[in-house]
């Protein structure tokens, strides 16, 4: 958070003790010039040198007090420059440091018993060769000048420190937009992979269940079925490269294709679950081809719908309905009988959820869950005219 330019610094605020020595010695060094000058000015009125030495050890002993209690050190070294011109150079650095550190309005205070302790000293004790009214001109525009130069410090600081907040709030900002995206990233690359890999590896259990519980097929119809099972690692390695294409700025270098397959694929897809043994009954009447997404999002609503139909209800036939067009939208619906048994193939549990995200994205609806006897998946899909 940044300071506050009223309050900096704090009450007890101390700064080194090399920087308090520095001006606690520079002070003493020009209050002793003063003296040797005053001494020295053949028209000053004559004072007693003890009471210039006295004043000018007492101010000079005021100055560490100065950065840590500016305004009562101020108003006394105030008194003390209307007793001796010795206290003068302490005095008039003490308006520039009230007016560094304090408000505006509390500088001008200190400013102004300033000026009051000089025009004293300059009463009494005034100066050789200046009338009164110059004498009294030079110490309000000195005190001026100290008081716009500490309040231009430190609206100076403050500036700086809320820059310097700006940026540590710009670079938080970024970090956390960053993050944003990668966990953005992570969870469509996770999507993805579960579309594709889910679907593929549902296809290579059955054929490798085939092959583990009928062990009395004839050697063509093994050899057939390894192949199949060959074949879909192969293209589950393939599927899982066009996934991993998802995080390159152009996927269709060295010929890697978009990850996610379109409506022209739904009858490759079909033929590999009838393939799988599976009963798929699929009817699509569309006025048109949809549009970008909403036709990518069709493919991976029917391939959840037939992988989770060999998951939980192997062997039982599934019908599949995409209907549509232009203004009324997309319907699909992935419809298959519950019936006891299922497949041994291990699931994330995530499927459904990613594809309700996808819908939403889309701007549509998914509904899922049993219905008579049967499990539903339904969603429509926005098309528009």
């Amino acid at each position: 958070m940044a300071a506050d330019p009223c309050t900096v610094p704090p009450r007890g605020w101390r700064p080194s003790g090399r920087t308090v020595g520095v001006a606690t010695a520079a002070m003493g060094l020009l209050s002793a010039w003063t003296l040797v000058g005053e001494r020295s000015s053949p028209g000053s009125p004559a004072a007693p040198l003890v009471l210039d030495v006295t004043v000018g050890l007492v101010a000079v002993a005021l100055v560490p007090v100065l950065f840590r209690r500016p305004v009562p050190a101020a108003v006394a070294l105030a008194v003390l420059a209307a007793l001796a011109p010795t206290a003068t150079p302490p005095s008039t650095a003490a308006t520039y440091v009230v007016g560094r550190y304090r408000r505006l309005t509390t500088g001008a205070v200190v400013a102004v018993a300033g000026v009051a302790g000089h025009a004293v000293s300059g009463l009494w004790r005034p100066v050789h060769g200046l009338a009164f009214g110059w004498w009294l001109v030079l110490v309000v525009a000195t005190h001026a000048a100290l008081l716009a130069a500490g309040a231009l410090a430190q609206a100076r600081s403050a500036l700086l420190a809320g820059l310097t907040e700006r940026a540590r709030s710009a670079e938080a900002d970024r970090d956390r937009l960053v993050a944003e995206a990668v966990a953005a990233e992570r969870t469509r690359i996770a999507r993805e992979m579960h579309d594709v890999l889910a679907h593929r590896l549902s296809l290579l259990a059955t054929y490798a269940g085939a092959l583990e519980y009928r062990p009395d097929s004839s050697p063509e119809r093994l050899a057939q079925a390894a192949g199949v099972v060959r074949a879909g690692v192969h293209q589950a390695l393939e599927e899982v490269r066009d996934v991993v294409g998802v995080l390159r700025d152009d996927p269709t270098v060295d010929g890697v294709p978009p990850p996610s397959p379109d409506l022209d694929r739904l009858d490759a897809l079909v033929r590999e679950a009838r393939a799988a043994g599976g009963e798929v009954d699929v009817v699509v009447a569309l006025d048109g081809v949809p549009p970008g997404m909403a036709g990518r999002t069709v493919y991976r609503l029917v391939q959840e719908g037939l992988t989770n139909a060999r998951k939980h209800a192997p062997a039982e036939p599934v019908r599949v309905r995409v209907t549509g067009g232009p203004g009324a939208g997309v319907d699909v619906t992935v419809t298959n009988p519950l019936r006891p048994g299922r497949a041994d193939i291990p699931g994330s549990g995530t499927g459904l959820i990613g594809l309700t995200e996808r819908v939403r994205i889309v701007g549509g609806r998914l509904e899922h869950g049993p219905d008579g006897g049967e499990f539903r998946l339904s969603a429509w899909l926005p098309w528009p005219p």
